[in-house]
C-alpha cells in the first residue's frame, strides 16, 4: 500500500458531534506526512459543525459535492464521538464508501464510537472469518458479537484500522501513516512533535 508514486489521498468524515480530538489530531498527522485530506461533512450545515466538546470545525467539503472524487481517495476514516458517529453510521452513502472501500482493499479506519459505522456498513459480512476490532469500551457491547473484539490501543486486520478513543489519536494517524506512506514517514513526522512512545 505505501510504494505507489502518487500523492495519498484520505477522506475523514465529520458530523455534529464529532470527537473533536480524534478527527483533528488524524487530519493534522496525515497532513505532516504528505497525504491530502479532505474533510468531508455528512450533513450540509449553514456554519461550522460543532463537536462533542464545543469545538467548531470547518469542513473541506459535503458528501455528495461533485468536487469530491470518492473513487480516487486511498483510505477513509471515521472518528468517534457519539453523536456523530451516530450520524455517520446512519448515513447510506457513508456506508456504501466504507463497504467499497473496504471490497477494493483500501483502508478504512475508525477510532472510539466511530467503528460502528464499520458494523453499519456490513464489513464483517464480507470477511472469511471474524474480523478483529477495538473501539471505545463504551460501544463495545455493540461490536463484540459481530467480531473478534481486542482491547489492543491500535487494531489493523488487513485493511481496515480501529482504534479506542482521544488519547490513542497519535497512535492511530500514525498507523496510518505507516500504512499510507510508510514506516520512514511515520517515524520522521513523529520526532518533532515529542510523543511519549516510541514507533
Amino acid at each position: 500500500m505505501a510504494n505507489s508514486q502518487h500523492q495519498k489521498k484520505a477522506i475523514v468524515f465529520i458530523a455534529e458531534g464529532s470527537e473533536e480530538m480524534e478527527a483533528v489530531i488524524t487530519i493534522d498527522v496525515l497532513r505532516r506526512a504528505g497525504v491530502q485530506v479532505v474533510v468531508l461533512a455528512v450533513e450540509h450545515a449553514a456554519g461550522p459543525l460543532t463537536c462533542s466538546r464545543g469545538v467548531k470545525i470547518s469542513p473541506d467539503a459535503y458528501l455528495g459535492d461533485d468536487v469530491v472524487k470518492i473513487a480516487s481517495f486511498d483510505a477513509v476514516v471515521v472518528p468517534g464521538g457519539a453523536g456523530g458517529a451516530s450520524i455517520i453510521s446512519q448515513s447510506s452513502q457513508v456506508r456504501s464508501i466504507l463497504s467499497d472501500f473496504y471490497a477494493q482493499h483500501k483502508i478504512v479506519a475508525a477510532i472510539c464510537a466511530g467503528t460502528l459505522a464499520i458494523k453499519a456498513a456490513g464489513i464483517q459480512s464480507k470477511a472469511s472469518q471474524p474480523l478483529r476490532v477495538t473501539s471505545h469500551p463504551s460501544v463495545r457491547d455493540q461490536l463484540e458479537h459481530d467480531f473478534l473484539y481486542k482491547e489492543d490501543r491500535v487494531v489493523v486486520d488487513s485493511n481496515l484500522v480501529t482504534s479506542r478513543g482521544p488519547g490513542t489519536s497519535f497512535e492511530f494517524a500514525l498507523k496510518l501513516v505507516s500504512l499510507l506512506v510508510g514506516d520512514e514517514k511515520a517515524k520522521e513526522i513523529a520526532a518533532p512533535m515529542i510523543l511519549n512512545f516510541s514507533l
